[in-house]
């Protein structure tokens, strides 16, 4: 038996060295790790960290970083560990198990063990469940989007670009009826559009809710057409809402505002389409290394 386990651990090393010799770098592991990820061992059950995880994302190699399965292909087999009924295409390959009776499942791109996969039991729909080692993957959480207009983009934008979970922000145009327009057009006030910002977060890190509430403390919002000395429908304050539940927090914190006695002018739109405004106006005050004059931050809740 040692013999084999002897002959098992160098044909794991022998596959790791020619795919590292291909060009293909791993991720360091822990000791916990390689029992599983190449050794084929098995985590205890419920015990894995993405037992429970119900978050949007994608579960990737732990090894490799190769996206393996969508979250929303995972459900509860109540089996004590996560489980899939679909794998990303070309993912995931099969091998029959050491015991002779399995189907083992291993990454395709590094060949690190995920675990096994049964068929027939009813499960859902597609009868299948990928029974998976949450040490064998690592999570990357869906990025979510929200979109702010508070007068000039470039002041709106300088807030939006500190916070914790904001992993990117454009400034563009949004709401009128020009199709791609660009600065000089939409600042005639003839377009229909707004200075906007896109911002793309990590919801694990912050919401729309906290961004929100930064939008809100940055701005005039009972301001009605325009924002300080910029005046002009293109520097309205205005939330485009992406879906109902981001329209109901709106709504839920201009209600707020307005019981606290604020006159809120902050429209709210359903998003339309976001053009990207030019370069030179994307990180324009960490360009400059300067400060906004109409987006002071002030503490309201």
């Amino acid at each position: 038996m040692k013999l084999l386990f002897f002959l098992f651990v160098l044909i794991n090393q022998f596959i790791i060295i020619t795919s590292q010799d291909n060009g293909m770098k791993f991720n360091p592991l822990t000791l916990e790790e390689q029992k599983v990820i190449l050794n084929k061992g098995t985590e205890y059950p419920f015990t894995g960290k993405w037992l429970t995880n119900k978050e949007s994302g994608t579960y990737v190699c732990r090894q490799c970083n190769q996206a393996l399965y969508r979250s929303e292909d995972k459900f509860d087999a109540h089996c004590g560990w996560p489980s899939f009924d679909d794998e990303l295409p070309g993912a995931v390959k099969r091998v029959p198990d050491a015991d002779g009776m399995r189907t083992e499942i291993v990454c395709s791109n590094c060949n690190g063990h995920l675990g096994h996969v049964f068929e027939g039991e009813g499960y859902t729909e597609k009868n299948i469940r990928h029974c998976v080692n949450s040490i064998s993957m690592d999570f990357i959480p869906a990025m979510e989007k929200a979109y702010f207009a508070s007068g000039c983009f470039w002041g709106t934008e300088y807030h939006f670009m500190k916070v914790k979970g904001v992993k990117s922000t454009t400034v563009g145009y949004m709401g009128g009826t020009t199709f791609s327009p660009g600065y000089k057009e939409v600042c005639t006030g003839t377009t229909g559009h707004v200075e906007t910002v896109e911002v793309e977060y990590d919801p694990s890190e912050t919401s729309f809710e906290e961004l929100l509430k930064l939008y809100y403390e940055t701005h005039d919002f009972e301001q009605v057409g325009g924002q300080g000395p910029d005046i002009g429908e293109q520097y309205q304050s205005v939330v485009f809402y992406l879906n109902d539940s981001q329209k109901e927090t709106v709504e839920k914190y201009k209600q707020l505002l307005n019981d606290r006695g604020y006159k809120v002018a902050t429209q709210l739109r359903p998003a339309p389409e976001f053009w990207e405004a030019e370069d030179y106006h994307q990180e324009y005050y960490n360009k400059k290394n300067g400060t906004p004059y109409c987006h002071i931050y002030r503490k309201i809740f």
